[in-house]
């Protein structure tokens, strides 16, 4: 089935929104550093952005760390307060986030963490998709406690689950100390296979537990990110021809995923496929355009290892923290650091993925997949 087959989808939508205004905004957050909202503070692990600058912008915390792996928000949080949350879903592992939970939604995600277990082993705690699910079911059980199983599941038919994940797994598969399968490394297409399989297998476990409306965001151009193009001694504007080759083949698996998910469960269930490839693709290549001066370098860190984005204290300038590296000017940089987008560049795949055409989000976009009703 093809996403052209949805197009009746696109007339309900329009009325939904036209009869349902002001609708909440409830989301279960899953994926990797690019979503952490925290969570990684709260485990023993070498992936952590719980220090300055890290959350420089983010306001809620008056510029403080909150172990976002950037300057400001995330896209997660800039999708939620576009919707209409009036808070951010709260890291799962953070204290008394129970109530939360009904209300708001959680955060799963975790720096490092990818489809695969083994994913991120280097960087020793962090949460892959397996336990991020068993973590949700934690949660749904205490929602159950609260409102009983009917009410669950009326509450989660229309949440948004979204799922951020592949990064880290594509990643550690160029990396060529960490081997998989034994010593010898596989074929790139049965690497990709093995990712999409297990991802199969636990957004079928979502759904099973009452999700409903899912949100399964492709990967990025890595082969741009500064950490990529330095390791893979890239030079010039160009980006790693090889790694962005293998994420263009898992995104079209990926895409067929979702159109295959959609045929199996029927109209009573929308898994929503976003192109993240595309959006930050035409950033980078036309980064002068959306303002930006800078689409190579990162803001904070070195554009060589160890890449690490860290303060050295308080310069002379109390308003400005002495740092690894710092830019002047962090609303012209698309990179925060060797492997993160800025806040600026966030907000711009935000709202290209929240009302994007089908290019971008299929087969409808987010802000129609919020108000889209069974």
């Amino acid at each position: 089935m093809t996403f052209s087959k949805y197009s009746y989808i696109m007339m309900f939508v329009v009325f939904s929104i036209n009869f349902f205004p002001g609708l909440c905004f409830t989301t279960f957050v899953f994926g990797d550093s690019l979503v952490d909202a925290g969570n990684n503070d709260y485990i023993f692990t070498l992936s952590k952005a719980d220090s300055p600058p890290y959350g420089i912008d983010f306001k809620p915390s008056g510029g403080q760390p909150t172990g976002r792996f950037t300057n400001g928000r995330t896209i997660s949080d800039i999708i939620g307060e576009y919707l209409g949350a009036e808070s951010f879903p709260p890291p799962f592992l953070a204290p008394n986030t129970e109530s939360d939970t009904i209300y708001t939604g959680i955060n799963y995600a975790s720096g490092a963490a990818g489809i695969l277990d083994e994913t991120g082993f280097l960087f020793l705690g962090r949460i892959p998709l397996r336990e991020q699910v068993k973590h949700f079911k934690e949660s749904r059980d205490y929602i159950v406690k609260v409102k009983g199983e009917n009410e669950t599941m009326k509450l989660l038919k229309e949440a948004i689950f979204s799922l951020t994940f592949g990064s880290n797994d594509i990643i550690n598969y160029f990396q060529s100390s960490i081997p998989f399968f034994g010593s010898n490394k596989v074929a790139p297409s049965d690497y990709l296979d093995h990712m999409i399989s297990n991802l199969t297998i636990h957004l079928k476990e979502l759904h099973e537990l009452g999700a409903r409306k899912f949100v399964v965001v492709g990967v990025g151009p890595l082969g741009c990110i500064p950490f990529v193009r330095a390791v893979q001694l890239v030079r010039g504007e160009k980006c790693s021809e090889e790694v962005n080759e293998v994420i263009e083949a898992y995104n079209v698996r990926l895409s067929g995923l979702v159109g295959e998910l959609n045929q199996e469960f029927g109209p009573k269930t929308m898994f929503v496929y976003a192109n993240s490839y595309a959006v930050f693709m035409k950033i980078i290549v036309n980064y002068q355009q959306y303002g930006f001066v800078n689409a190579k370098q990162p803001c904070c860190g070195a554009y060589f290892p160890p890449f690490i984005c860290y303060n050295k204290g308080q310069s002379q300038d109390q308003n400005r923290s002495s740092s690894s590296f710092l830019c002047d000017d962090r609303s012209k940089y698309v990179f925060w650091d060797a492997y993160h987008p800025t806040e600026a560049a966030n907000i711009i795949i935000a709202k290209e993925l929240l009302d994007g055409d089908e290019t971008i989000s299929a087969p409808i976009n987010i802000r129609q997949l919020h108000a889209y009703r069974f």
